[in-house]
């Protein structure tokens, strides 16, 4: 990696710690360039606002968490059964703050970007990403068929959603271990889901590695496209 390279990391590493500990809106590229130890006009070397900044880190880790998730799944044997998957995306979420962030779109920490016309998940929200990901794993046999798609995605985004979001209504003193609500999560979908020939964990991971191929190949493209527009 070069110098301006590591530069720019540098400056994302920073930005991700003070938009989860102080949010979008409280968070200045001054307060960025102190962090990261350099000038406020070398951060405009390298992004031309916030929002601009703001923009790569998503970026960056999305694609830090999809690297993520797919190595664990490479590395289980059963990683290509839904509960499996379930388990490493989560296990993959457990160690990205901003991910958890992303995910349960929390206004603390992404502020008042969620409202700008332009922002990033205006561009990338796919309400139907679940759903078309779960009928993909029946069409390749990893999933039974007899269950409608739309109500198993569905259960999924609830449990997603409060895995990361319950501690904001519960006392996180009465949780069990995280490790442990996670591998329960997947036992149970794994026994409710799979087919009753064990289904095929190889061809459930094609279908991750093809999902996630093609997310790469649409983010490349729209910051391609938005180069080009500048």
């Amino acid at each position: 990696m070069s110098k301006s390279d590591e530069r720019e990391q540098r400056i994302l590493d920073a930005a991700a710690d003070l938009f989860i500990h102080y949010g979008y809106d409280k968070t200045t590229v001054d307060d960025i360039a102190r962090k990261a130890g350099i000038s406020k006009g070398a951060i405009y070397l390298y992004f031309k606002s916030k929002d601009e900044l703001f923009k790569s880190l998503l970026i960056r880790e999305m694609a830090a968490y999809s690297e993520t998730w797919l190595a664990l799944l490479e590395a289980d044997p059963n990683g290509g059964t839904l509960g499996s998957m379930y388990k490493n995306s989560l296990y993959a979420l457990e160690g990205s703050p901003f991910m958890s962030a992303m995910l349960r779109q929390d206004g603390r920490v992404l502020g008042s970007y969620l409202r700008k016309p332009d922002n990033f998940f205006r561009d990338t929200r796919n309400k139907a990403a679940r759903y078309e990901f779960v009928k993909m794993m029946q069409d390749a046999g990893a999933v039974r068929r007899d269950m409608d798609p739309k109500v198993i995605a569905h259960i999924m985004n609830m449990l997603a959603y409060g895995l990361v979001g319950l501690g904001e209504v519960m006392d996180r003193e009465d949780f069990p271990p995280t490790r442990d609500i996670i591998e329960g999560i997947a036992e149970i979908m794994d026994r409710a889901l799979t087919p009753e020939d064990g289904g095929s964990s190889e061809a459930g991971k094609a279908v991750v590695r093809h999902i996630l191929e093609a997310a790469r190949r649409k983010l490349e493209d729209s910051t391609k496209s938005e180069s080009d527009r500048e």
